[in-house]
């Protein structure tokens, strides 16, 4: 058995108003599946045994979380909330601690209100707590009925008498069992409900008769139970997820000219005196750093971009390094695997993949370097083209230190260039360049006078 409290997440809907091939809960929520929350909520109020129930598509759900803390627990027939802790029993044998239950689809759950959520239930010795929320509008919910603070039943809206449909106090799906009470009391639930399925919230009316103490936590802020059932829940709770994520970051330092405008990926780092302008993305495992200034329509994905860089206007940043004070864009394009050392420049039109750019290198705009291991103070002109493909494989250009490329130069890979040489403008370089030298390819200008005269009078 392993060690540490034990928590069961549900994830085995079809989400059918998604609409999706997608199982529901693996609609990503800035920038990770929604089954993470939950779950990395549970662990991070201290819960270790986390065992999930899947059902649709399960392999896909699986797939998705390569975590060995994980235990999954298939559901194979969808019989409701009740059946799903039973096909969990087995799993939890032994255990008698609280057992947390929650739902896959309800990810704004935050650790200090599981924490919180425990500790009632610690301090009233219940055999059942359950998480609550006051809703002005609370059709669809099941309602909560109580004889002060205990929790008399739970009553599903299509059970409901109108009478109990006029309670605001609902149950959000999340509850704290004692384990040995609930794992003891799904033996006696029946299917004798309008859903025809087994209901989790029978346990508290089992409790009850049981002479069990039955409790309810009021939660604060009831967004932090909204469960997604489709696509516009999933776009109010992207927007409430996003607003804590760019909130947090600017108490933390970070300046945001228009932060609704912004959108942020869970986990994305930001160091202290940074701007962001409107309609930035910041995907992934990205970490920005302190002092930079990221403009309008930059896209950063998975990429590490140090202190003092100036991303200007419109350029994408793909699985890429920037080394500190960097100047990229404006409508630059780094494609994965580029490694920038520091001090460079970037320009407009510039489009770079899989290379490397030794310190105080630039490329000011219109190029493309690709496969390409460049030195330092190398300056590209306007124009250049790293000819890497040869239609079967991808070949490699070499530029050595303080190299001076003139505009419109064309390196056709496998090919180096030596320090300090001088690629003049216009040359088409084939063959390796030795150091120190100049190196040009141009047919010789030819200059015919008077020639358009005599083209414009014979016309």
């Amino acid at each position: 058995m392993n060690k540490g409290l034990a928590a069961v997440i549900l994830a085995a809907g079809k989400g059918t108003r998604m609409r999706s091939a997608l199982p529901k809960v693996l609609h990503p929520l800035c920038g990770a599946p929604m089954l993470y929350y939950p779950l990395e909520a549970a662990r991070q109020a201290d819960f270790r045994q986390l065992k999930v129930v899947i059902g649709h598509r399960s392999e896909k759900v699986k797939d998705a979380f390569a975590s060995d803390d994980l235990t999954w627990i298939e559901q194979t027939d969808q019989l409701g909330t009740g059946h799903a802790l039973m096909c969990a029993a087995d799993s939890l044998r032994g255990y008698s601690g609280p057992l947390l239950l929650l739902c896959g689809d309800v990810p704004l759950l935050k650790p200090g209100s599981l924490k919180q959520l425990q500790n009632y239930h610690s301090q009233q010795q219940a055999a059942v707590t359950v998480l609550t929320a006051q809703m002005p509008n609370p059709q669809g919910y099941g309602r909560v009925i109580r004889d002060g603070e205990q929790i008399l039943q739970i009553v599903e809206e299509k059970d409901a008498s109108e009478e109990q449909r006029q309670v605001t106090e609902i149950n959000t799906g999340t509850y704290l069992f004692d384990a040995a009470f609930v794992l003891s009391a799904l033996k006696g639930l029946n299917k004798n409900n309008a859903q025809g399925e087994y209901y989790l919230t029978d346990v508290v009316a089992a409790a009850v008769a049981a002479g069990k103490k039955t409790r309810a936590l009021c939660i604060d802020d009831p967004t932090e139970v909204m469960g997604i059932n489709d696509r516009c829940q999933l776009a109010e709770a992207e927007v409430l997820m996003r607003w804590k994520i760019n909130a947090d970051l600017m108490f933390g330092g970070v300046s945001m000219i228009d932060p609704t405008t912004v959108y942020i990926d869970n986990g994305v780092e930001l160091g202290v005196d940074t701007m962001i302008h409107p309609n930035v993305h910041l995907r992934g495992k990205t970490s920005i750093g302190k002092n930079c200034i990221i403009e309008t329509g930059v896209v950063v994905v998975d990429s590490q971009i140090a202190d003092g860089v100036h991303l200007k206007a419109g350029s994408v940043i793909e699985e890429s390094q920037i080394g500190p004070s960097c100047v990229i864009g404006p409508m630059a394009h780094l494609r994965p695997g580029n490694v920038l050392t520091g001090n460079n420049k970037i320009g407009n039109f510039v489009e770079m993949k899989k290379s490397i750019l030794g310190e105080k290198s630039q490329a000011s705009h219109l190029t493309y370097i690709g496969d390409s291991e460049v030195g330092r103070n190398v300056n590209f002109g306007c124009g250049t083209i790293t000819c890497n493909y040869d239609g079967v494989n991808k070949h490699k250009t070499i530029v050595e230190d303080d190299v001076f490329v003139g505009s419109d130069c064309q390196f056709v890979a496998p090919v180096t260039i030596g320090r300090n040489s001088l690629i003049a403008a216009g040359s088409t370089i084939t063959k390796d360049v030795p150091a120190d030298s100049l190196a040009l390819s141009r047919t010789d200008q030819k200059v015919i006078e008077g020639w358009r005269l005599r083209k414009q009078k014979k016309s």
